[in-house]
């Protein structure tokens, strides 16, 4: 009996072969007593729907609000972005600030490079004190500080960005990770089976109802049920180092439990989430604040080729029979037009790229939330299928093979085959809620909307 695949290849390591599964049924028609100790409802024996139980860990389950408040607060990515925002947020003060005022002092010799020659006997040697000041051009300051907060403006949408990213790969992970450790539990509990299948086994080839050959395949599917529960523990493991690498915690910290995932609804339309998105994206703002910051770069770039203005003022003292000497002087620095117009044409051209890049990055953004859109309701649409017809339906023609073969009137391959029929929709029916789970938490980082 050659072994298949039971799920999806959603995460690329859930894999269970028909003969391990076979086992439950060879536990079940062991001998006719155990059969008939089976309560019946009015279609054959009762068939359980509940999920299988999960794997026992250390520590109760952590929900995921939880983790996300963890990483908004411990995560080193967000840490960073926020503090180079804050950093960005003292920049207009520093840029909008008049240049530094120079203070000089003087000392003019006469007849001598001594310090101090001739100056208690020449009327031109002197000691002065001075102080100047460069003044931008009126207006140039306050376009300076508009741009630095834009700059800013764009910096704290960034901040949001990275945050909004880092809480969406964190659900994505621990998403994946309920799914392994609720899969993990259907292995460990068939591998229990295959215990008991192996045992009955031998039992019915010494009293000669069984062969050596269901004894030799019975302990072939127990290995491989032990490897496939070893690579599950090491899919585990690699998720959950990824959590608390988000979290910031220490790899070396206890286990992370997820909780069952639970099926949501998403309360808000197409239209909606495209809205939404336009109005809340990070990046999407993060680009119009670039915009408004080119758009006040040109128009500074133009006040460039006004002229800068410097006052200065010195004090001059010769010795005591010489009146003190007051300048005041008044300079204007001419810009260098050639360079003013490199620089206008510059930020010209910087405008129109982070116009198209906004017009880029809305594409995207819009381009994506639609796809995640269509995602979540195709996977929600698949849900109730499954759930309402497929699930159901599957149960019960198992439920009728097996009646049919206690009576004897079907062989073992059919009823094989109906209840892989119905691990098979249990797996995909996990595997189609993780999808969907995933669309609404891109859904949430990109459009700002929080699905209850």
């Amino acid at each position: 009996m050659q072994s298949i695949d039971l799920s999806r290849s959603f995460f690329g390591c859930v894999r269970i072969s028909r003969t391990a599964l076979a086992v439950f049924f060879a536990a079940l028609l062991v001998g006719s007593d155990a059969v008939a100790q089976q309560p019946e409802g009015p279609q054959g024996p009762a068939l359980s729907t509940a999920a299988p139980d999960m794997p026992e860990h250390i520590g109760a389950p952590t929900s995921l609000h939880d983790l996300l408040q963890e990483a908004e607060q411990k995560n080193p990515q967000i840490a960073v972005s926020f503090h180079a925002w804050q950093a960005s947020r003292y920049v207009p003060k520093q840029v909008s600030a008049l240049p530094e005022t120079q203070l000089s002092v003087q000392q003019f010799s006469v007849g001598s490079p001594r310090p101090f020659a001739g100056y208690s006997n020449s009327d031109f040697a002197y000691i002065g004190f001075g102080a100047s000041q460069d003044i931008p051009y009126p207006g140039k300051r306050a376009l300076r500080s508009r741009v630095a907060e834009q700059e800013s403006e764009s910096m704290e949408a960034q901040t949001d960005s990275i945050r909004r990213t880092v809480a969406g790969n964190l659900k994505m992970v621990y998403f994946q990770l309920a799914y392994i450790q609720q899969t993990l539990g259907i292995l460990q509990k068939s591998d229990d089976l295959l215990n008991q299948v192996e045992q009955a086994a031998e039992a019915r080839y010494r009293v000669g109802q069984g062969n050596q050959q269901d004894v030799l395949k019975a302990q072939l599917q127990h290995t491989k049920i032990l490897q496939e529960v070893a690579h599950h523990h090491q899919e585990e493991g690699l998720l959950e180092a990824q959590i608390k690498q988000l979290l910031g915690r220490s790899q070396e910290s206890p286990d992370i439990v997820a909780e069952t995932l639970t099926v949501r609804t998403l309360p808000y339309a197409g239209g909606d989430l495209l809205q939404h998105a336009r109005q809340q994206n990070p990046d999407i703002r993060s680009k119009q604040a670039s915009i408004r910051q080119q758009e006040t770069q040109v128009e500074l770039a133009h006040k460039n080729f006004r002229p800068d203005l410097n006052v200065a003022y010195m004090y001059q003292h010769t010795n005591d029979q010489t009146r003190d000497y007051y300048m005041a002087t008044f300079g204007i620095r001419l810009p260098n037009r050639g360079r003013q117009k490199a620089e206008l044409a510059e930020a010209e051209e910087n405008q129109e790229r982070v116009r198209r890049d906004m017009d880029a990055e809305s594409q995207r953004v819009l381009s994506e939330v639609q796809q995640q859109y269509v995602r979540a309701k195709t996977a929600e649409e698949r849900l109730k299928i499954y759930s309402d017809g497929l699930v159901p339906q599957s149960e019960a023609t198992f439920r009728s093979a097996l009646s049919a073969y206690q009576s004897n009137r079907q062989d073992f391959q059919s009823l094989l085959s109906s209840f892989l029929d119905v691990l098979n929709l249990d797996l995909e029916y996990r595997s189609e809620l993780v999808e969907h789970e995933s669309a609404l938490a891109e859904l949430e980082r990109l459009t700002g909307v929080d699905v209850p």
